[in-house]
């Protein structure tokens, strides 16, 4: 629902008929005329009369989480489903500090956000809850408004939804909760932010680079293509295969783009950090790589590791130059990916014959039937190796399924499995915060309504936010939870055992996280076979409720990104 120049009394009226709404239904009423249907909130004296007005509103969905921290994060889950401006309610001083690292998770991740504050009352000479709203949400990197006059209101929310669209980023409006019962002063109707956004063309490639590009991939032997998201946001996917095909190169994908190119014979599936053994073997012998709509993040260069003798291209809307503290490319193309491709197949001369000799019979042979990861690991009786739970997990988990991993060490052995949509994949990766993503998939879950969202997640983070296990319960949703239980935290298990070190300090035990599942409500499982999986799978689908599984996965096996960060460190102690 939508609404341009309105007056805030249309949408939301005061209790007494002909006296004018208070500034909090106003403020809610200028919300709704911005399309927000759905609210994550946790309330509190700041924030309860306005996330309760806009509760009543027609259409409007409630989520009532349970820490701060969490409302933010299902914000996010909720825009990477949907694509709108997720917007979470929190109350003032503690209530509004709990969110830092959500905040900062969504600056990182360029996450469109709205989230109301209260702050403390103008009129108060002291209160425990003050604090400086401003400097704390500036230190996190998101925009503050500090609503603090009535005949501005409409200003500050069209300002906020503004810069939220325009420059992909969090804004917090703070608005004192005494001044939030003034009386509305009579204002021009609300009118929306979309209206005042610039056009943005595409920006259209140069002629002469998109042929210097079609030259340098006719001479490549072993070139790939690097898809990332902003091929699937411009429609360019086949026009990539294409492409790939003309000039015989492998395609290959960013973690957000996983499942892009599975159906290829010649796809090598997620390069960098969470590739399979044979995209790391295949990238180490690129001479030439087009990324294509991708950032060229740390994870999918390895760390430098993935292209170490390739030509690197970027082609992109935004291409950055250095990101994460690497020159990303070497040669950089600020134009649309669907554009940048067209022009290059445009260039293509069928007279002459590309040099690309990488493509056989025994590579695709390779693709398809060698295992992600070839190390062998000694699994202690009672675990499972988290490699044939994830294979087994591809037999079983249907391909629609909208996918969302935690972080941590468990958050490799899901990214080889093959198929599924790309644009369902969610990945809250920006700051590496564990204990994030339970809510992010519940503000998923909640805008997908289907049932079809399954969240990979470890022991530790999990335990973090389990509390929202009970807003699941109460909110009726469905999801399920694999939770990959190895009883420690697993990354410092694995650290600190390479350091020679006790690990003892990161090893807690397998919680019975089923049981604790039940407690709240929820169907609860524990896999300790893998035979398990399929009819289990079967049942969720049968049944309405939100499932979890509390699978006992072996500390002993360690992922190749967690063996690839450590023998790094090894390197740079024996250079020091």
């Amino acid at each position: 629902m939508s609404h341009s120049g309105v007056a805030m009394s249309d949408l939301i009226r005061s209790s007494t008929a002909n006296v004018p709404p208070r500034i909090y239904e106003g403020l809610a009423s200028a919300f709704l005329a911005e399309g927000v249907d759905t609210q994550f909130c946790l309330l509190g004296d700041g924030n309860m009369h306005w996330s309760t007005a806009m509760m009543h509103a027609p259409g409007m969905k409630t989520y009532h989480a349970r820490h701060e921290h969490c409302a933010v994060a299902m914000a996010m889950g909720y825009h990477s489903a949907t694509g709108k401006i997720g917007v979470a309610s929190v109350t003032c001083g503690p209530g509004f500090t709990q969110v830092m690292t959500a905040l900062t998770a969504a600056v990182r991740s360029r996450v469109p956000l709205v989230i109301f504050a209260g702050e403390v009352p103008l009129g108060a000479h002291w209160h425990s809850q003050m604090t400086d709203h401003h400097a704390f949400a500036a230190a996190c990197g998101a925009h503050y408004i500090a609503a603090r006059s009535p005949r501005l209101m409409h200003q500050y929310v069209r300002d906020a939804f503004f810069v939220a669209r325009h420059e992909r980023r969090p804004v917090v409006i703070g608005v004192p909760y005494d001044l939030q019962q003034q009386r509305m002063p009579d204002i021009a109707p609300y009118e929306q932010s979309a209206l005042a956004l610039p056009p943005v063309p595409c920006p259209i490639p140069d002629p002469q680079t998109m042929a210097d590009i079609m030259e340098r991939l006719l001479a490549a032997r072993c070139p790939i293509l690097v898809a990332g998201r902003g091929v699937l946001h411009a429609g360019a996917v086949d026009l990539v295969e294409k492409l790939a095909d003309k000039v015989g190169a492998l395609l290959g994908t960013t973690l957000l783009g996983r499942g892009m190119y599975d159906h290829h014979p010649f796809s090598v599936g997620v390069v960098g950090g969470f590739g399979r053994d044979i995209a790391r073997e295949v990238g180490r012998e690129a001479d030439l790589v087009v990324a294509i709509g991708a950032s060229l993040s740390h994870h999918t260069l390895d760390g430098g590791r993935m292209f170490p003798k390739a030509h690197m291209v970027q082609i992109d809307n935004e291409p950055r130059g250095i990101w994460h503290g690497r020159r990303v490319a070497d040669s950089y193309v600020r134009a649309d990916a669907r554009l940048a491709v067209e022009h290059v197949i445009g260039q293509f001369d069928k007279a002459r014959t590309p040099m690309a000799a990488i493509r056989s019979a025994d590579l695709a042979r390779r693709i398809r039937d060698e295992p992600a990861d070839r190390a062998e690991f000694a699994v202690e009786p009672g675990t499972l190796d988290p490699r044939q739970v994830f294979a087994e997990l591809e037999k079983w988990l249907p391909k629609d399924y909208d996918i969302v991993p935690g972080d941590g060490h468990q958050s490799y052995f899901h990214t080889v499995m093959r198929g599924g949509d790309p644009a369902k994949y969610h990945s809250m990766t920006g700051f590496g915060a564990i204990g994030s993503d339970i809510a992010y998939a519940i503000g998923i879950a909640a805008a997908r309504g289907t049932g079809r969202v399954v969240l990979f997640e470890g022991d530790g983070s999990l335990l973090m936010h389990i509390q929202e296990l009970e807003l699941i319960k109460r909110q009726k949703l469905k999801l399920l939870i694999v939770c990959s239980n190895d009883g420690a935290y697993g990354s410092e298990i694995h650290k600190l055992r390479a350091d020679g070190m006790d690990d003892s300090g990161a090893i807690f035990g397998r919680t019975d996280l089923a049981a604790i599942a039940r407690g709240f409500g929820l169907r609860g499982e524990t896999i300790t076979d893998v035979s398990q999986i399929g009819p289990l799978m079967r049942s969720y689908e049968q049944h309405g409720d939100a499932e979890l599984w509390n699978v006992h996965m072996s500390d002993k096996v360690v992922s190749p990104m967690m063996r690839a960060t450590l023998e790094a460190r090894n390197e740079e102690k024996v250079s020091t």
